[in-house]
């Protein structure tokens, strides 16, 4: 499964007209302005993982429906081998994979991120997002400097952390090296 920014944003599009939705009822549930909005509708304007997954939310349907067009069907369990996650490339230089798109009725959403160390990002104020539910993330390797709610938390390998996703929060590697991280969004 792969997708592409024109085909998400084709779907998202879809889905809005479908139910009827308004492109300002949309800005007001995202936090985008119509302009980004309207953008991301037109394929011209890239994504983040937390604006799928709200719109995913709104629109009452799998976030890997919106991403693949695909609706997934395992219900029982599903494996994912070791680099076979679905790949999904939505914040600069983060990388995710999305470790259970096959099964259905998922109430959480894995992902396996690998976000990398950039020295420019060392002193600069952390970009922040929010979307619904909790979000737990364990460290795997690196370290992960977090801000959640204006907080400033630093995570090593064996750590972790679990907090509501609603509270503004971002992250970036720290110390030198790349950060591998296990994402859980809870519903």
């Amino acid at each position: 499964m792969n997708f592409s920014i024109k085909e998400v944003a084709e779907r998202l599009k879809g889905m809005r007209d479908i139910l009827n939705i308004s492109v300002e009822e949309m800005c007001e549930k995202t936090g985008l302005s119509v302009e980004d909005y309207e953008l991301i509708e037109k394929g011209e304007k890239d994504f983040s993982v937390t604006f799928v997954y709200k719109c995913a939310e709104i629109f009452g349907v799998d976030i890997i429906e919106l991403l693949t067009g695909e609706n997934p069907k395992l219900k029982h369990y599903s494996v994912v081998r070791k680099g076979m996650g679905l790949p999904v490339k939505r914040r600069e230089g983060f990388e995710y994979q999305h470790l259970a798109y096959l099964f259905k009725n998922k109430k959480i959403e894995p992902f396996l991120v690998i976000a990398p160390y950039k020295e420019e990002e060392q002193e600069k104020p952390i970009v922040l997002s929010s979307h619904e539910g909790q979000e737990f993330d364990y460290i795997i390797s690196g370290s992960l400097k977090m801000v959640i709610d204006g907080k400033i938390k630093v995570l090593s390998a064996g750590d972790s952390i679990i907090y509501d996703s609603s509270s503004p929060h971002g992250m970036i590697a720290t110390n030198g090296e790349k950060c591998e991280f296990l994402a859980i969004l809870i519903k």
